[in-house]
């Protein structure tokens, strides 16, 4: 059985700018200042416990990260396009018989709410959340849970992801990991153990990456 494996921010549809549209107003709200650079640095790709204690302390981390949360899925509405060339790579995997899995730091009314909203949850059997891990990313244990649900080899995937914290957690897991330049340039996922880097899933080089499984 040979298997893909995916990141869902950034990697499966384009959500950077929403999520920093609704940081820029929660730190606006407490006259903190905010950058895209900020975001960049600070927030893409960690999950919400080392988030929101770290940028926001003497709150109630949990509460902030559940009202951000609920921002964010206002701002994401149904018939959001997925990332291009997501369906058709989508397709082509159930005709090769190959499975798929969603591996993701995002909060599970979250990854749900994405899936939906773009129109690819029907097509994913495994939906693996990092804080329902015993470790998140950059841990590999996420990625590692969905080779166990999927009765997979780390030698038979390929993970797709757009963060440096997710790069190392695919990198770590055994699967080929390919870098999704979605929001960051390709040299910082080669840092973060990209064997592979492309633009979108309509990239030329996807096909030759996909080979891999028919080796």
């Amino acid at each position: 059985m040979k298997a893909l494996l995916f990141d869902l921010d950034g990697t499966l549809l384009i959500s950077d700018p929403l999520h920093i549209a609704v940081f820029g107003d929660l730190f606006a709200e407490r006259d903190m200042e905010f950058s895209e650079e900020f975001y960049e640095r600070q927030i893409h790709g960690s999950h919400n416990a080392d988030i929101f204690p770290k940028l926001f302390p003497g709150e109630d981390p949990e509460a902030l990260a559940e009202e951000k949360e609920a921002r964010f899925r206002e701002r994401l509405t149904t018939g959001t396009p997925p990332m291009a060339g997501a369906r058709a790579l989508l397709d082509l995997a159930r005709d090769k018989g190959w499975a798929l899995a969603v591996v993701t730091n995002a909060p599970r009314i979250n990854a749900e709410h994405m899936l939906k909203a773009i129109g690819l949850r029907d097509d994913f059997e495994v939906l693996v959340i990092g804080d329902e891990c015993a470790k998140g990313k950059p841990d590999p244990e996420p990625y590692l849970e969905a080779m166990r649900q999927l009765g997979v080899r780390p030698q038979d995937c390929i993970a797709f992801e757009d963060s440096q914290s997710g790069m190392r957690a695919a990198a770590r897991s055994g699967a080929y990991p390919v870098g999704i330049c979605s929001g960051l340039a390709p040299d910082r996922l080669f840092e973060a153990g990209a064997k592979a880097a492309i633009e979108d899933y309509e990239d030329d080089a996807l096909q030759a990456i996909l080979a891999r499984l028919e080796e």
